[in-house]
């Protein structure tokens, strides 16, 4: 049994949970055990009030596998954290990922998963949406579905170019592109799940450019379907982690004037499998 009285409680039809009882900082086997139980069915879990330092993040994330270096964006390498993801903004440097996406889906084994921390965030705005791509794929005909299998698309991740140094760049060029399914197959669950984001994925292997974009453009559209959605409001030390091989998310850009701070663990994941 776990330490503490874990309470899980769901926010929303499609997804997402609270995790109530749990300190991240000091975490036994019998709680990751419910932890993990817990995201893989709830996909993206939450988490209040974890005062937690910076190696005590990596330890609890790295539990559920191996940290992930981005190519271009690690803020704190020079501190000893380079798998530290840094996403801060305030009204001179106004920009937050808007666009609904996974994360590094352009590399050959994208993230398995992130754990985010709210180190500073606004009194109001600034939540962070996610999507079940389960019930993106589930909310599809059964003639759409049987379209999408056995169908690949391409990835690409070369906007990051733009605020890369010469030697992130090599790095990048080096795990730039990749082929995933369309729809994927989870690993652990073995539901299907669907694999395009408006971010990173580019065309659908096999098609002319006006099929591909056609298609495209009907999945990135379906996936806005508000049935298949959470919202979070963040707090101070407000954790969310979510399995990223079935959701996408974004952030509300309605207070982009505002500090807001967030670090982000992220996990290596295994090649996608249709």
């Amino acid at each position: 049994m776990p330490q503490t009285q874990m309470e899980v409680a769901p926010i929303a039809g499609a997804l997402g949970a609270e995790i109530h009882g749990v300190s991240l900082a000091n975490v036994d086997d019998a709680t990751f055990e419910a932890i993990h139980d817990a995201f893989l069915a709830h996909q993206v879990i939450f988490f209040r009030d974890q005062e937690m330092s910076i190696d005590e993040h990596k330890a609890f994330a790295s539990r559920f596998g191996e940290l992930h270096v981005h190519a271009v964006l690690q803020q704190m390498a020079d501190q000893g954290h380079p798998e530290v993801v840094v996403l801060e903004s305030d009204a001179k440097r106004p920009f937050v990922a808007a666009r609904w996406h996974s994360d590094v889906t352009f590399e050959e084994f994208p993230p398995l998963g992130s754990v985010l921390r709210g180190r500073v965030v606004p009194d109001s705005g600034g939540d962070t949406m996610w999507a079940s791509m389960y019930a993106a794929y589930d909310g599809l005909s059964d003639a759409m579905q049987g379209l999408l299998s056995g169908l690949e698309a391409l990835h690409d991740g070369g906007g990051f170019k733009a605020i890369a140094t010469k030697a992130q760049k090599a790095d990048l060029e080096s795990r730039q592109t990749a082929r995933h399914p369309v729809v994927r197959t989870h690993p652990e669950t073995g539901r299907k799940a669907l694999y395009v984001n408006a971010t990173f994925t580019k065309r659908i292997v096999g098609m002319k450019p006006a099929e591909s974009d056609a298609l495209l453009g009907f999945l990135f559209q379906h996936i806005e379907n508000p049935d298949y959605h959470c919202r979070f409001r963040w707090r101070t030390n407000s954790v969310a982690m979510w399995d990223n091989r079935c959701t996408q998310h974004r952030v509300v850009q309605d207070n982009l004037a505002a500090h807001r701070r967030m670090e982000r663990i992220t996990i290596i994941g295994d090649r996608p499998v249709a």
